[in-house]
């Protein structure tokens, strides 16, 4: 039976019918882009993203390797995070995490950090031991939020723009 307190944010598998208010939260995923980067880009990508995750979840459920879980408040879709498979340059297979997107009316409430959990319960019932995920280093707010889960910086990717307009240090 269906809960009926619209209040009480409830976490589960996603559905064929939740595709609308998933692709809904695709422009949070585009926050935090680095400012030289093409914002519209960013959001059209993390549609495509999202869209071939719940894709994947929806179509094959007992054939695919991840999963995507949405935080339902009342109808409402108020947040999504997918996980998978990733295999780390050691050779560690991990959980990785490649979208997390909570409504910004829902921010601060415990939506991101219950989604989170979603994730790493998946990630241990598959027996892996690390979840990895990754955001831009202009997102300040997810790096303090995945700092007080525990997630540590393992890795730095670095950029140099090329276009003309930027001096070189050899110039």
């Amino acid at each position: 039976m269906e809960d009926m307190d619209h209040s009480r944010v409830r976490v589960r598998p996603v559905r064929e019918e939740d595709r609308p208010g998933v692709l809904a939260l695709a422009p949070r995923l585009a926050e935090g882009v680095a400012e030289w980067r093409d914002a519209e880009a960013a959001v059209r990508a993390a549609e495509g993203w999202l869209t071939a995750s719940v894709t994947a979840s929806v179509s094959a459920a007992g054939e695919r390797r991840g999963a995507v879980f949405v935080a339902v408040r009342g109808p409402r879709i108020v947040g999504v995070v997918s996980v998978d498979r990733q295999r780390h340059f050691t050779g560690d297979e991990d959980a990785y995490v490649g979208e997390l997107a909570v409504d910004p009316r829902e921010v601060r409430g415990g939506v991101g950090r219950r989604l989170m959990a979603a994730a790493e319960d998946w990630a241990r019932g598959q027996g892996l031991r690390h979840v990895t995920l990754e955001t831009g280093a202009a997102n300040t707010t997810a790096r303090r939020f995945y700092a007080a889960l525990g997630y540590t910086e393992e890795g730095v990717r670095l950029t140099r723009s090329l276009d003309r307009g930027v001096q070189t240090r050899l110039s």
